[in-house]
């Protein structure tokens, strides 16, 4: 009986072996696409996405510039440009002066980053976003702004929009002195928007109706910073 319950153990011993090396090559065989371990402390920690200290989801790049070390950044600058501005015309020498300055920048880019940064500021002014408008504005405009929301709310008046989209968009100047550029945009958008006083009764706009509606925003930008975002310096309503 020892000797069978030997030979009998021994090979239950040898089948638990293989199985287990079979397992083991199966479940934990590493083929480079796991997932890293989970920290639940990521998300809330912006650093640990690459982000630096100060970056909000709220920032609008207006353009995405090219690298300035680039050395062929110049290259073609009027071929850029021609489709922007006459070649000879004051808003080409304008655009050449910014490309002068500052070799990454694009105009095409530019105008996607402005018309980007268009929508959100609307939005954010309908819907009394201060902290996303404070991200996009220069400093007098985002007073002026804040000020006609604080009055809007202590009325009691609340504003519903809906941006349905930009018409078109056109850079209509353009400058720049002691490296401080500034890009004039013509934008004409639709939009669903009306003001209820606190009874809840609209007294401006229509909440049914699209408006076509158009604004010539001027954006500025230090060209000498590494910051590459411009922001919002002056607005006029020409309707």
């Amino acid at each position: 009986m020892n000797n069978g319950f030997d030979i009998y153990t021994l090979l239950f011993l040898i089948l638990a072996v293989v199985i287990f090396l079979r397992l083991r090559n199966v479940l934990g065989r590493r083929t480079g696409h796991e997932r890293p371990p989970f920290d639940p402390y990521a998300a809330a920690d912006p650093k640990a996405n690459g982000a630096k200290e100060g970056d909000q989801d709220t920032v609008v790049p207006l353009p995405r510039p090219r690298d300035a070390a680039d050395p062929g950044s110049m290259a073609g600058a009027e071929e850029r440009l021609k489709d922007f501005a006459p070649k000879g015309s004051p808003l080409a020498k304008g655009l050449m002066a910014i490309l002068k300055s500052d070799p990454s920048f694009d105009p095409k880019e530019f105008l996607e980053g402005a018309k980007a940064a268009y929508e959100m500021i609307v939005m954010a002014f309908a819907g009394g976003d201060k902290q996303t408008l404070q991200q996009l504005l220069g400093k007098d405009v985002y007073d002026g702004f804040t000020g006609a929301i604080d009055e809007r709310q202590e009325r009691g008046e609340e504003v519903e929009s809906s941006f349905v989209g930009i018409e078109k968009a056109d850079i209509l100047e353009a400058d720049v002195k002691r490296k401080a550029a500034q890009i004039t945009v013509k934008f004409v958008s639709k939009l669903i928007t009306a003001t209820m006083d606190k009874d809840g009764k609209v007294i401006d706009g229509n909440p049914k109706k699209v408006r076509e509606v158009t604004d010539i925003w001027t954006f500025a930008r230090d060209t000498s910073s590494r910051d590459p975002n411009w922001r919002l310096v002056a607005t006029e309503a020409a309707n």
